[in-house]
């Protein structure tokens, strides 16, 4: 494997470091510009195939934020100027979050995340079994696959950035294992949308499957958003059922490798599950809450709404924008063949759970 490592994630490197508010301007500015740049060009492509009958494809803005984020980061890269305000796209993706559940009913929170909280329980448990053996099978470094199959089965680099601190991995096991994930990702956002149309799977099913089957909270919302903008609604609640799930298992593999004498041992497991706990959830299910009770008047409504598609251009055009090629091909072939498998026994599993459940008249 080869020992080059990679820069953190934007994301990851503003956990490390204090930043102020003037700091992040720049940045900031970056991400809407590239955002606003994608909805201009999805109007400008919709104009042109419309009024003036030129056969152009049909890419939502969300696919061109990305494109454009990808085209600079690979031509010009992120300069250091930027580099604090891009790392706040996870902030504005929780509260694009947090905004969409006012277009949930409390109900539908109720047994759709219910639905998706017994699926993710199954998910859990056969994805990190599976990648726990594929790691032993390539003979990865154990701190690197367990790395492998938290950031796999519950939500990217996020989840692996909280195992970090938990389990002392090498820093070039994290910086592999986040690659792997991003390079999975990327892949994601091309294969899936095409298989849900082979598939002629419904909006509602397929961004269950998104929400479950995609490892990163941003892919996976911009995989389901791809498909349509119902699937991506529905994508958003499983992955946050999803997401919930982050405490225990980091506090899991916390616990197990502190039993091996090579991590800190865990001394006040609850503050460990709430620091760990994805806090726009809460914010997520206050706002349904609101919704549901009529706290909230229809053109209230409306506005929130607009207002969550504002805060997920900017999160959107980070996806693209954190994404460096020539880093994701330079960490070795085991680590990314032992993610592609085990991605691809998620991807198959939480499919196959997702036709039964509707099948079988679970999900409506």
């Amino acid at each position: 494997m080869s020992t080059q490592t990679i820069p953190m994630p934007l994301a990851a490197e503003a956990q490390l470091r204090p930043t102020s508010l003037v700091a992040t301007l720049p940045g900031i500015a970056l991400l809407f510009s590239i955002g606003l740049a994608g909805k201009l060009l999805e109007h400008a492509f919709t104009v042109l195939r419309t009024q003036h009958h030129l056969p152009l494809p049909q890419i939502e803005y969300v696919l061109w934020a990305i494109i454009l984020g990808l085209i600079v980061s690979n031509t010009f890269g992120v300069a250091d100027l930027f580099r604090p305000g891009v790392a706040t796209y996870e902030l504005w993706l929780k509260l694009g979050i947090v905004l969409v559940g006012a277009r949930f009913l409390l109900q539908d929170v109720l047994h759709i995340g219910g639905l998706s909280l017994a699926l993710v329980a199954v998910e859990l448990v056969l994805s990190l079994s599976v990648m726990t053996l594929l790691g032993r099978i390539f003979r990865l470094p154990p701190k690197l696959t367990s790395l492998l199959a938290i950031g796999s089965s519950i939500c990217g680099v996020t989840a692996i950035m909280a195992a970090q601190g938990a389990i002392d991995p090498d820093e070039e096991d994290t910086s592999t294992a986040i690659a792997a994930i991003l390079t999975l990702g990327a892949i994601a956002l091309l294969a899936f949308p095409a298989i849900g149309h082979l598939l002629h799977m419904g909006q509602q099913a397929y961004g269950m499957w998104a929400g479950l089957a995609v490892d990163n909270t941003a892919e996976s919302i911009v995989t389901g958003s791809l498909f349509g903008p119902e699937a991506g609604r529905w994508a958003i609640l499983a992955k946050t059922a999803r997401s919930s799930f982050i405490g225990f298992v980091v506090l899991g593999y916390a616990v197990y490798w502190a039993s091996q004498g090579q991590a800190a041992v865990v001394e006040h497991k609850t503050l460990f599950l709430w620091q760990k706990f994805p806090k726009f959830i809460l914010g997520f299910l206050a706002i349904s809450f609101l919704a549901t009770a009529g706290f909230f008047t229809h053109p209230q409504l409306d506005s929130l709404s607009n207002l969550s598609r504002w805060a997920f251009l900017p999160a959107f055009a980070g996806v693209g924008l954190r994404t460096n090629l020539k880093d994701l091909v330079g960490q070795g072939w085991r680590p990314l063949i032992v993610g592609v498998l085990g991605e691809v026994f998620i991807a198959l599993i939480t499919l196959g759970l997702v036709f039964w459940s509707y099948n079988h008249g679970v999900a409506r």
